[in-house]
């Protein structure tokens, strides 16, 4: 019997080791290593043997084990708290959830073989089915959860909070309901049947209640994307309008231009120098108000590019563009303003986290075809950031025109680009 419990000990602490970091690293999407594995498993052992050692309360062993397990994920794997916690407390409930409700089928169906040599072949059968079912249940978490994505971080805590409420509420079925094994004279017990459908019960409302916390999250995310969206279409509106009117400028200029060139001509041959001198400063001053900072051959993105080069030069962010767009260009102006307004916030941005030199630069290429852009700015250290909703709109405005984006970073320099079909 002795050696019987030592072999479920090991069995149960190495499967239990195996399916709470592994539950973890998925959930947080952190690459598996053998050191965890390692590292936790001994960390049990230790739990184990002070349990034993000092008859240490149920309720106060399990509370150990998710501060263990938290341990690792926050300084072993390197989550964030918030995260680590709330994984911690999943992986225990759902396993102590597993088991309690295979306990509770244990508990119908045990008494009738106690003192049987069949009674070992059935408890290792159960712990197997008790680690299964925390196996599948920790699928189906996974199918509604996963805590790489930001979205879901500033709302962590309600699900922390309902994880803790089924935590505590398991722990006190095990504590009040499991005390006692029931002998082959003592009835079966009615109230195990009642604790199986309950904690299958749990079970079900832990899906739900992923469930309803991803979609929530979700619609919070959309509904930040489109007011994102809506403001950045109102931004895109006025470009266009401006783009427009200085159109309607230019032609109206245009077309006085020979009217203009009389008068010149008239001041000229009454020798009133001084006179053909100031107007033909008055025209050069209406023709520079006219005309952009840069020139690509698309109006509209000419003013939405002299708006954000002049923002960058407020910050002495050092700008450079080379970029002559196609005339005969099928993008829709709107298309073209979400991509170089979302390119160049991000880039300004970056360049305001860079204290020396920072640089923005601008080029773009016809490839037959496509079009390639390409936006390299100064930025701090660090990874590849995030897809935002900048560039998630950039990337579905590429894919709308047959193309694809590409971020690529080193050191200090970040750089976008951009491939369209132009044709």
């Amino acid at each position: 019997m002795i050696w019987f419990g030592i072999v479920l000990d090991i069995l149960s602490l190495s499967s239990l080791c195996i399916l709470h970091i592994s539950f973890i690293c998925h959930l947080t999407k952190v690459r598996q290593k053998v050191r965890y594995y390692v590292l936790y498993s001994i960390e049990l052992c230790l739990l184990q043997l002070l349990s034993v050692q000092f008859h240490m309360n149920w309720f106060l062993s399990i509370f150990t084990e998710v501060l263990l397990l938290y341990g690792i994920s926050l300084y072993a794997l390197g989550n964030q708290r918030a995260s680590s916690f709330t994984a911690s407390v999943l992986a225990v409930y759902i396993s102590q959830l597993s088991s309690g409700i295979i306990n509770s089928a244990e508990v119908l169906i045990l008494p009738s073989w106690i003192g049987t040599p069949a009674l070992y072949g059935i408890v290792l059968f159960t712990v197997f089915l008790s680690f299964l079912l925390c196996s599948c249940c920790y699928a189906l978490v996974l199918r509604f959860l996963s805590f790489q994505e930001h979205t879901f971080q500033p709302y962590i805590w309600i699900l922390l909070c309902c994880g803790l409420f089924f935590l505590g509420t398991e722990l006190y079925i095990i504590q009040t309901a499991y005390n006692t094994l029931p002998t082959i004279e003592e009835p079966v017990p009615v109230r195990h049947l009642a604790l199986f459908f309950l904690q299958a019960l749990g079970l079900f409302a832990l899906l739900c209640m992923l469930y309803a916390y991803q979609r929530t999250c979700l619609s919070l995310q959309t509904q930040s994307a489109l007011l994102s969206l809506t403001q950045a279409a109102k931004a895109q509106k006025t470009y266009i309008t401006e783009a427009q009117m200085r159109y309607e400028t230019t032609q109206a200029f245009r077309h006085d231009i020979k009217n203009h060139l009389s008068v010149l001509n008239g001041l000229l041959r009454a020798d009133k120098i001084e006179e053909a001198k100031n107007y033909l400063q008055k025209i050069e001053t209406t023709a520079a108000s006219l005309s952009f900072s840069c020139q690509t051959s698309n109006p509209v993105v000419d003013v939405l590019l002299s708006e954000k080069l002049e923002s960058a030069g407020l910050h002495n962010i050092e700008t450079e563009v080379s970029l002559i767009l196609p005339r005969t260009c099928n993008v829709d102006d709107f298309d073209l303003c979400v991509i170089f307004a979302n390119a160049l916030d991000n880039a300004i941005e970056a360049c305001l986290s860079v204290e020396e030199h920072p640089s923005l630069s601008l080029q773009g290429e016809q490839q037959g075809d496509f079009y390639r852009l390409e936006f390299r700015n100064t930025c701090s250290p660090g990874p590849l950031p995030p897809m935002g909703t900048g560039l998630t709109n950039i990337k579905a405005a590429a894919e709308k025109y047959h193309g694809t984006m590409l971020m690529e970073k080193t050191t200090h320099t970040f750089c976008l680009h951009v491939l369209i079909n132009i044709s």
